[in-house]
């Protein structure tokens, strides 16, 4: 039997909604938590207080994910902010939804 992990691909922001990070995981929930914690203190996340998660996707296999990650880091802004504003309008931090 083949097994397919699944993954997901997820924006970050600031309390100001200014910087938006795009990232791909298998654990949505333990990465996030990473990001809220500053596990990494020398990462672009913590170092611009991205601490609120805005939106997700969630994919069968973490090489979907990783391909729709590539897709959107390439997306201006704009199309960014579309799918966040779509997704959730109020721009609530999504990670107690998860």
């Amino acid at each position: 039997m083949h097994y397919r992990k699944g993954g997901a691909i997820y924006i970050m922001t600031n309390k100001n909604n200014t910087t938006l990070y795009v990232g791909v995981t298998s654990k949505l929930k333990e990465r996030v938590w990473e990001h809220k914690t500053n596990k990494y203190p020398s990462s672009f996340t913590a170092r611009y207080n991205l601490h609120k998660l805005v939106y997700y996707e969630g994919f069968q296999s973490i090489v979907e994910a990783i391909k729709r990650e590539k897709e959107l880091k390439g997306k201006s802004r704009n199309k960014k902010l579309v799918l966040i504003i779509g997704f959730n309008p109020e721009w609530n931090d999504l990670f107690e939804t998860l």
